[in-house]
């Protein structure tokens, strides 16, 4: 969009996923891509305003990161934005998508959908706070809402009061009878309405998101859309990001970083947060899939939650861990070599 602050970073991107997509995870997948957008955990206006931890911590090595925030009034959603700016974040995502009890019960996530003049009130409230970008992650619709009509009746108040981006996850939330793991496969998938949705909204930079697996589907979709969010696919298989910035941005001198120097970056920011207290295991558990699909993928799993959990806090655990990996792989071409 042209004179937008929006950052070109959004044509690809990390979904925020609770309990996964923390400072350590996001400080990994930043070594393999320099271009892809990455979002917080959900953090709530309750946690930011009245919590007693440091809820918004981030490196800066993490940039562009978005702060995804829950929440649904509009002073306290103005006030958290206001100090995430001050903080120092690129954008601000409000949920609008999630649909787990905890965020139901809170009149945040995907219950919103019901309710666009709050939504955009919100919106409102927040961009006469900052300078930063507001936008909004969603659904294609909740329980018996219309996809069509209902969608873009939740669109068109949001775009009116200025939402320059919307990232659609696109199946609807079944508040009513599916758990929150059942809503992130059971209801189906309907892109063609993301891309009509696109066509309807074209001043509107738009991403999708739900279901995709791989670079060449991202490719697809953005032939309709702007942008491709990609969420359970990449934290299981990580290393499919270290290919994002040649093909999905097109930096012709991108070079994929290899494994071995995404360990050794790594087990320099375990030794260096160990320093400081943090568990070795908070950190090593995001890189389980870092060999997903390769030999030794499985020893190198086998190894971390062998030796990463309980009272283990080894500082070197994913340099002995990638030991055993060299171990396995040489004894595999050997194998194929006498056979």
């Amino acid at each position: 969009m042209p004179d937008s602050l929006l950052h070109p970073s959004h044509r690809f991107s990390v979904a925020p996923m609770l309990d996964w997509t923390d400072r350590h995870c996001r400080h990994f997948l930043r070594l393999l891509s320099s271009q892809t957008m990455l979002y917080t955990e959900m953090v709530t206006t309750g946690a930011i305003i009245f919590g007693k931890g440091d809820y918004l911590s981030f490196g800066q090595s993490e940039h562009p990161v978005v702060l995804q925030l829950g929440g649904s009034d509009p002073i306290a959603m103005a006030k958290c934005a206001r100090i995430a700016q001050e903080r120092g974040y690129d954008e601000i995502n409000i949920n609008v998508g999630c649909p787990s009890d905890r965020v139901k019960n809170g009149s945040f996530g995907a219950c919103l959908m019901s309710t666009p003049d709050i939504v955009a009130s919100c919106i409102l409230a927040m961009k006469q706070e900052v300078d930063i970008p507001i936008t909004v992650k969603c659904r294609i619709g909740i329980d018996d809402m219309d996809e069509e009509q209902g969608l873009t009746d939740f669109v068109s108040p949001l775009v009116d009061v200025g939402l320059e981006h919307l990232i659609v996850h696109a199946r609807k939330a079944w508040l009513q009878g599916l758990s929150p793991k059942e809503n992130r496969d059971v209801p189906p998938l309907n892109y063609e309405r993301v891309y009509r949705l696109k066509q309807e909204f074209s001043d509107v930079h738009m991403s999708i998101n739900g279901g995709i697996k791989t670079l060449e589907q991202a490719k697809v979709h953005l032939q309709h859309v702007d942008g491709v969010m990609m969420g359970r696919e990449v934290y299981s298989n990580p290393y499919l990001l270290s290919e994002v910035d040649a093909v999905l941005f097109g930096k012709t001198d991108a070079t994929a970083v290899s494994r071995a120097d995404v360990i050794e970056s790594m087990s320099n920011y375990i030794r260096e947060q160990h320093s400081q207290g943090v568990r070795v295991w908070h950190i090593a558990r995001h890189t389980l899939g870092l060999f997903q699909g390769q030999p030794g993928g499985k020893i190198w799993r086998r190894y971390l939650s062998q030796n990463g959990t309980g009272k283990h806090n080894d500082p070197a655990l994913l340099l002995r861990a990638y030991e055993q990996v060299l171990i396995a792989q040489e004894k595999a071409q050997t194998f194929s070599q006498n056979h």
